[in-house]
């Protein structure tokens, strides 16, 4: 059984490996202290970025042992790994992800909703992004977006904004760890985009928080409010 099922057309991958899954439980339960909660983060983006590093295509070489020649394989692209990371919860997702990328350049985005109580009906918010700092040149990269916490999609939405605008990757992919088909939709619309993800979650709440979900993430990681 492959370790993940694919949705929408295989633009969607759900890692339903056992570990994942595993890790994803400890996560979302509410006594998970802060410094647990940003290990098994950190965890879950390296077990994640292990499954898009699935879908590299790879090239055979010849090699020389100590004896005698052997074929192996190279993974092509690993030169051309971007990854963005959505402050302030991506923080230790990304370390994950680092562990599976290490040659990867980093974009720093700080993004937050704006906060209005009661979300609308249709779950639209302002966002507000204090910092950007991207590379100038995307074009022809596998450019990895990564926010633990995918539920409405204007926050994704407002930093891929920001990513195109610096160019066309030649793959761009959403990592996050519980999603909605809401922000899946909303994203999917507008952007050639793959995501890789834990969990669907169906349900927002009256201010816009997935449900079941884990809380906020950022808050949890960093033990701050």
């Amino acid at each position: 059984m492959l370790p993940f099922r694919e949705e929408y057309g295989g633009r969607v991958k759900i890692i339903i490996h056992p570990l994942v899954q595993e890790i994803l439980t400890v996560l979302r339960n509410k006594d998970t202290p802060p410094e647990v909660f940003r290990t098994k983060l950190s965890e879950i983006g390296t077990y994640l970025g292990y499954e898009v590093l699935r879908t590299f295509d790879v090239e055979e070489v010849l090699i020389e042992t100590p004896l005698s020649k052997a074929k192996g394989v190279k993974i092509k692209d690993l030169d051309r790994v971007v990854i963005v990371n959505v402050l302030r919860a991506a923080i230790p997702l990304v370390e994950g992800l680092l562990k599976v990328f290490p040659k990867a350049r980093i974009g720093i985005v700080s993004a937050r909703r704006v906060e209005k109580g009661i979300a609308a009906p249709d779950y639209v918010f302002d966002i507000e992004m204090n910092y950007i700092k991207l590379p100038n040149d995307l074009n022809d990269t596998v450019t990895i977006v990564a926010d633990p916490m995918f539920a409405t999609g204007c926050t994704m939405l407002r930093v891929l904004e920001e990513v195109y605008k610096r160019g066309k990757p030649r793959r761009c992919i959403l990592i996050t760890v519980i999603s909605t088909r809401l922000a899946i939709e909303r994203v999917l619309s507008k952007y050639p985009v793959e995501v890789f993800t834990a969990a669907i979650d169906e349900k927002l709440d009256e201010r816009g928080y997935i449900v079941p979900g884990l809380g906020d993430a950022g808050d949890r990681a960093l033990g701050v409010s």
